[in-house]
């Protein structure tokens, strides 16, 4: 065993070791000050009254009643989704107002595959809100490679989630009347 291969395995043994809890229990003493540690009482939550929030002030989705919290509109971030679940989701970040798709092949063209990024950008149903990154490929001879995509399927599909996004509203608004 070289010299380096055994300083390596003499550090990650160290470094677990350090981790472990050999039973040593620390005692607030007055020299240390006061004990931060504070219990959250019977009726209490460690997140405090309001619960987790992500962000400071958040406040909640005038749009959609009391309870809704987003980073996001929601009535955006639900069209998106309406709207690109046709294809793989590896990930959405309602807090952030992300929507990352895997790659997609449309059963009448095998040889392209599409991918996308939604962004929604506020808090705000406006037609500047949401923005599409569509990314494509071709199949060749060496596998998939980068191709420009339609430069009009991006917009087209902010165009969509938008109407779809203005749809959810007015039945939000006319079932809210209703009740």
């Amino acid at each position: 065993m070289s010299l380096r291969s055994l300083l390596a395995l003499l550090t990650v043994v160290f470094s677990v070791a350090a981790c472990s809890d050999d039973g040593v229990k620390v005692t607030p003493t007055p020299e240390m000050g006061p004990s931060r540690e504070r219990s959250p009482g019977p009726n209490q939550s460690i997140f405090g009254a309001n619960g987790l929030s992500f962000g400071a002030g958040a406040e909640p989705n005038k749009d959609l009643g009391e309870g809704a919290i987003l980073g996001v509109n929601a009535y955006l971030w639900r069209a998106s989704l309406d709207t690109v679940s046709f294809m793989p989701i590896t990930g959405a970040d309602p807090f952030g107002g992300t929507i990352v798709t895997d790659w997609y092949t449309a059963p009448n063209s095998p040889g392209e595959r599409y991918k996308l990024n939604v962004y929604i950008l506020g808090r705000e149903l406006r037609s500047d809100g949401i923005k599409v990154s569509v990314f494509r490929q071709v199949q060749g001879k060496g596998g998939w490679a980068d191709a420009p995509a339609p430069a009009t399927m991006g917009t087209a599909l902010e165009d969509t989630i938008l109407t779809k996004a203005r749809q959810l509203r007015i039945t939000g608004l006319e079932q809210s009347t209703v009740q």
